[in-house]
């Protein structure tokens, strides 16, 4: 094992204790100036004496609320270390830790102490700054250490009318200990279905109960939203579109046989059944679009079902996507199959689709994921907008220096669509194309890629804060729609920059980017240089999900890493 570098099974320090009877569980909670490797030592750094007065420590309550181990229960090693790593995939909980003590003279049971570390909750973030725009967002995401988060964002551009636009986000964890969260939110600034212009102004309400744990049955979610734009930006009526847009979504899902997976060894699989109704409705809509299919404008409404069945579990490691903080990567399986009714604008249509991923984790600490996805619609006995997506991303292992230690990360994804008929046609300007290419009108109905970064982790820093310089590749061969293979054509882009990030505080991750893409377009900049200041890289690593067809112009749930 290398110096500073992790590599473990989650279940592997409670294997020894599996079946002792759980006497009483303990809580210890200690702040962002704490590291969990020795509490007596405070960590130090400019600045840390001010921001202390504002944090309040995580109540204990507010932990046992998140935990689904219980007293007087027999100890299940794989359900221990599920409760410890949906604790440090908390918002404002930066590591989580669950020791086993010993009871002398008991041999038969055992005490846990669940030990947490909390990210300073207060975020400022100052982002998208130029003398014509500002932007800025200040918030709490644990509020008096009681899980509620209020967030506020403010924006100030010239060219707006009003110039002054606001965001107002509310969130709630785990209330009352049934893991349910609720979200409200009201905005003047949401990016809008078109272009991504700042001038929708939305009100949504979700209450949700994700599946924390492959060992809990329920989840589901429940949502409202409503839109309108406005134009904001005085643009002409003929750039302008116009629309409101009402969105009415709900689904709930049962994991079958959990008693079965506690207490029986060689049931290894889990299975998920969900079913999900949402409408979408546009009244009125885009008049740009009138009666034409558009996949981003149309009114939709679907039932949607799907059979999830997974074998997952994960590992504790670091310098995944953090500088050096416990992440937890998956390994095993998890396919889902989904299939219903679903209507765009007058057109309805059977779904059929799959979702498949494979995730492998080495004894050395490389990273892998093979992934599939693919799905049609059946209309009058004819297939419409067949998709596949196919691929495979890779983390090497840690290589480890004097003063630095580097990653190396390469995806690589193939996609093809087949006569498409509503869904929009595959884009160059995504996470399986050219991802920071700035716009690109180019659509298509083949398209492939390959993405490489090499991540340097440096040993230096400075006020708290640690930096990972980095350099990228990419290559995306591109067939347009209606064309055949031989008017393909190549695009790259070759990038590098710095990523700055301090794990004790909640702002996300600080990265400076330069892009080259060495063809030429009217539609974007040979060069491009981007500062994004609230970045969240974070694996994925929940079961399941609710039922959809499947995207390829997108990754919204961060399922490939």
């Amino acid at each position: 094992m290398q110096p500073g570098v992790l590599i473990s099974k989650n279940e592997l320090p409670f294997l020894p204790h599996q079946g002792k009877g759980i006497r009483h569980i303990l809580i210890k909670e200690f702040g962002f100036d704490k590291t969990l490797t020795d509490t007596a030592k405070e960590i130090s750094y400019f600045g840390k004496d001010f921001v202390k007065h504002l944090h309040r420590i995580t109540k204990e309550k507010i932990i046992r609320n998140n935990l689904f181990i219980k007293e007087r229960t027999a100890l299940n090693a794989n359900v221990v270390a599920d409760n410890e790593r949906y604790l440090r995939s908390l918002d404002y909980i930066h590591d989580a830790r669950i020791f086993v003590d010993t009871i002398a003279n008991e041999p038969d049971s055992i005490d846990l102490i669940v030990v947490t570390k909390d990210f300073l909750s207060i975020a400022f973030q100052l982002n998208q700054v130029t003398k014509d725009r500002f932007k800025a967002i200040i918030g709490d995401v644990n509020i008096m250490g009681t899980a509620q988060r209020v967030q506020f964002t403010t924006v100030l551009e010239k060219n707006r009318d009003p110039d002054f636009g606001y965001e107002i986000l509310y969130i709630k964890n785990s209330i009352a200990n049934t893991f349910i969260n609720a979200t409200i939110g009201y905005s003047t600034i949401n990016s809008d279905l078109y272009n991504g212009t700042t001038d929708e102004h939305t009100w949504h309400v979700a209450i949700e109960r994700p599946l924390v744990s492959q060992y809990l049955h329920v989840a589901g979610a429940v949502k409202f939203a409503h839109s309108q734009t406005y134009n904001n930006y005085v643009k002409p009526d003929s750039l302008f579109y116009y629309y409101h847009f009402d969105k009415y979504d709900a689904w709930i899902g049962y994991n079958l046989g959990i008693r079965k997976f506690l207490f029986l060894k060689s049931m290894l699989n889990r299975q998920f059944i969900s079913i999900r109704y949402f409408r979408n409705r546009f009244n009125p809509g885009p008049y740009q679009v009138n009666n034409e299919f558009n996949f981003r404008f149309n009114d939709q409404e679907a039932v949607l079902a799907q059979f999830t069945f997974f074998r997952q579990n994960f590992y504790k490691t670091n310098y995944v996507f953090g500088f050096g903080i416990t992440e937890d990567v998956p390994y095993g399986y998890n396919i889902a199959l989904t299939t219903g009714w679903y209507k765009q604008l007058h057109m309805e249509r059977l779904y059929y689709g799959i979702d498949a991923n494979r995730y492998v984790v080495t004894d050395r600490g490389y990273v892998r994921q093979y992934f599939l996805r693919a799905g049609s619609f059946l209309n009058g006995g004819k297939i419409q907008d067949a998709t596949i997506l196919t691929g495979a991303s890779i983390f090497s292992r840690v290589f480890s220096f004097r003063n630095l230690k580097m990653r190396q990360y390469l995806r690589f994804s193939y996609t093809k669509q087949f006569n498409r008929i509503g869904l929009d046609p595959l884009g160059i300007n995504n996470v399986f194309g050219l991802q920071y290419i700035s716009s690109d009108s180019a659509s298509g109905h083949q398209r492939s890629n390959v993405h490489t970064e090499t991540i340097f982790f440096l040993k230096y820093k400075a006020l708290g804060f640690k930096f990972a310089p980095f350099a990228s590749a990419d290559i995306a061969f591109f067939t347009p729609e209606n064309k055949n293979y031989s008017n393909s054509g190549f695009y790259f882009g070759l990038g590098g920059g710095m990523r700055i990030r301090n794990e004790n505080i909640l702002f996300g991750t600080i990265e400076l980017r330069f892009m080259y893409f060495p063809r030429k377009s009217s539609q974007h900049n040979a060069f491009k240089l981007t500062l994004d200041t609230n970045l969240h890289f974070r694996y994925n690593n929940s079961y399941v999900k609710e039922p959809d067809i499947i995207q390829v112009n997108s990754d919204p749930n961060n399922n490939i890493y």
